[in-house]
Parts: C-alpha cells; sequence; structure tokens
C-alpha cells in the first residue's frame, strides 16, 4: 500500500538539494553569517512580490509580529491597552503576538464559508479603544474583502496582516496602498518561513513587509538590539535576526514561488474535482488561494473515524487547530465566549495532505479513498 504522510519535508526539499548545498557552501566559504547578501536577497525578493517598499527579515513569524507592534507602540502609533480585532479560529501565535505586547485581543468569529474572520461581525466588536485589527490570511487565502477595507479606513484602523500561511496570495479587492496582494493590503504584514509553510527554510524564519520607511527602520532596530548603528542603541530591543543559511534557504524557494503555488493550486484543484463523498464539505476554491491547506469538513460524530479510516489506508492527514486560541488554558480570560462557527471548525475539520510534490495520481487516488469512506451502520453514502 501506497503511504501519503500529511507533509515529508525531505520530500519538499529534495528537488532544491543541489541549489541548497551549493549556498551553504557560499555562506560557510564567505564566512558572512548574519546580516549579508542572502537577507538582503530575501528583502528585495519580499518587496517585488508584495509591492512594498521595504521589507525587514527576522528570526519567525512571532517575532515578525511582535516587531510590528513593539515598533508601532515606540511610534506613539498604538499604547497599553489598546484593542487588536483578530479572527477568534488562527493560530495561537497571532494571539500571543497581541498580548505580548500589552494590548487586548478581541476575538471575532470566523466564516465557515472562507475559514477566515467573518467581516460581518467586526463592526459590532469596535470599541473607544480599538485601535487595529490583524486579517490573519488562513490556509492560503487573503483574508481581505470590501468590508474590512471600508471598515478600517472609516475608524481608521492600523492593518497589521498575518500573512505567515499565504505568502503570494490574492484578494478579492484591494488593500489600502492599492493592490491586492496579501503582505501589502495594510499598514504592515508578518511573514512566516517555518519549514512547512509553502516557503519553508531548514528551522526558523521571518520577515515584515510595510510601505512606511519610519515603520520599517524601527523594527530593523527592534530586531537588532534597538541599535541603527553598530554600538549605538536608540531602543531597548531585542535579537530577532534571521541568520544567514536559514535566508540562503529562503531565497532560493521564493526563486521557485511560482511554481510551487501553481502546483499546488492544480492540487486543491484536483481535490475540489474528485471529491464527491456526502459526508464531506468542501472548502470555497477561492481563486485567489495559495493553499497552504486543503481543509474539509467532515460530518458532525465521523472526524475520527474518517481520519482512522484514511490512516488505514495510508493517508495521513492533520487537524488545523484542533484547540482554539479562547480554550487554551494560558487565555482564561477569553473561557466564557462563545464562538460558534470557530468551535465547529476545530471539532469538524481536516487537513488533507497539499504539498506540492504530490502528483495527479495521487490526488486521484486520496480522493478515491475518501469517497469510499462509509460511516458504520451506513450501508452506502450517497455520491455526487
Amino acid at each position: 500500500m501506497k503511504q501519503y504522510p500529511f507533509l515529508s519535508l525531505k520530500d519538499v526539499n529534495a528537488p532544491y538539494r543541489e541549489e541548497i548545498d551549493n549556498a551553504i557552501a557560499d555562506v560557510l566559504d564567505n564566512g558572512w553569517y548574519l546580516n549579508g547578501k542572502y537577507n538582503r536577497e530575501v528583502e528585495q525578493q519580499l518587496c517585488r512580490l508584495s509591492h512594498a517598499d521595504f521589507a525587514v527579515t527576522c528570526s519567525n513569524g512571532l517575532d515578525a509580529l511582535r516587531l510590528i507592534f513593539k515598533a508601532l507602540k515606540k511610534l506613539g502609533r498604538l499604547h497599553n491597552g489598546d484593542e487588536v480585532i483578530v479572527q477568534a479560529n488562527t493560530y495561537i501565535a497571532s494571539v500571543l503576538a497581541i498580548s505580548d505586547c500589552g494590548l487586548q485581543p478581541i476575538l471575532v468569529d470566523a466564516s465557515t464559508s472562507t475559514l477566515n474572520i467573518d467581516s460581518s461581525l467586526v463592526e459590532a466588536a469596535i470599541t473607544p479603544l480599538t485601535k487595529a485589527i490583524m486579517p490573519v490570511h488562513l490556509y492560503g487565502s487573503a483574508c481581505w474583502d470590501a468590508n474590512i477595507a471600508d471598515i478600517a479606513q472609516r475608524h481608521n484602523l492600523i492593518v497589521v496582516e498575518d500573512n505567515a500561511q499565504a505568502i503570494g496570495a490574492s484578494a478579492v479587492c484591494n488593500g489600502l496602498n492599492g493592490n491586492n496582494i496579501t503582505g501589502n493590503l495594510g499598514h504592515a504584514a508578518a511573514f512566516s518561513f517555518y519549514p512547512t509553510k509553502n516557503v519553508g527554510a531548514l528551522g526558523d524564519a521571518g520577515a515584515i513587509t510595510t510601505c512606511d520607511k519610519m515603520l520599517a527602520d524601527t523594527i530593523r532596530a527592534l530586531a537588532n538590539y534597538g541599535s541603527d548603528r553598530r554600538y549605538h542603541n536608540i531602543h531597548k530591543g531585542l535579537n530577532c535576526r534571521m541568520d544567514e543559511l536559514q535566508a540562503a534557504v529562503v531565497a532560493i524557494k521564493l526563486r521557485h514561488l511560482n511554481d510551487i503555488t501553481s502546483r499546488r493550486r492544480d492540487n486543491a484543484l484536483s481535490y475540489s474535482r474528485f471529491i464527491n463523498n456526502t459526508v464531506i464539505e468542501k472548502p470555497y476554491h477561492d481563486p485567489g488561494s495559495v493553499w497552504h491547506q486543503y481543509v474539509i469538513r467532515v460530518k458532525h460524530g465521523l472526524r475520527d473515524a474518517f481520519r482512522d479510516y484514511l490512516s488505514n489506508n495510508g493517508v495521513a492527514t492533520d487537524i488545523h487547530y484542533a484547540t482554539p486560541p479562547h480554550r487554551q488554558p494560558c487565555y482564561k480570560e477569553f473561557a466564557h465566549l462563545s464562538l460558534p462557527a470557530t468551535e465547529k471548525m476545530a471539532s469538524q475539520y481536516v487537513s488533507l495532505p497539499i504539498s506540492e510534490v504530490l502528483t495527479s495520481d495521487d490526488i486521484r487516488h486520496i480522493s478515491d479513498v475518501i469517497n469510499s469512506f462509509v460511516p458504520k451502520n451506513q450501508k452506502s453514502v450517497n455520491k455526487s
């Protein structure tokens, strides 16, 4: 029986092995391990990709968000206790960055159609303390529509994108800077190059993009011990730099981003075409998505049996995310919240393998396994 792991990083990196080996050798040979040419290349590529004016590499995606909020506070644009609206079904890092900077996360429920924030609920969550909104481009799809854009402008909200999962994605409408590419829809955006991302390093790595020079300069200083030049510290900063080895790997992957995205889109389209089991609800097929995950809903009470069935037939799956932030022990202050869509996703949704190394035949076979799943005590499943 052929096995389909949820994600094999060895296989993902295999096509770039020679390029990576050569780049690592180059870093070792030139002896420049921080703030070198590969970091500069990553920043230049991110600016071209997102049409942003500035990019700053850093240590990871969480630090990218933290640096943005810390810089906004340094510049007097945010203050302790200010509220930041964020979707409730995100990975906890989105919320951690807000609370870590002395700001108050305001969790807004998600839409079961887009799997991103329900933009119809955003305005009701705004109070006099609301100063920012964090669209999280979850699973590869842009969390941005005309409603969010309008609300952000009317309420003068700072827009900080969590673009950890949607590098190169496009939104249905333009952002505040006149284009629809994630990473430049608002005032600043955070990227993650964690190994499992569409563009993954061989460890932790991240970046920030913005069109605001003052913000970019403040972020760059904060990430480098608060210094604007050697031994001159203008802020009480952090050490949040991306090393040259990781930058070299990220630079290589960014050169291949169009191909990576194209293959993931092909795989998602094939899933949407081939899966026809009526206990499964397929995701909305967003043409601008880069398909970091392909997330399906399994009818209530059947998820464990469905995952066991797929596992027994060689197909590994995952859950993103089984426990949402408001149900985590570290955020007991949110435990009283009723967020029905988020809780539904946590209990019923399953992520399928979607890696670019999967072929069309692989997707067809996985879909056949899915279509053959029949719940116990049910002789057949009606298929459309």
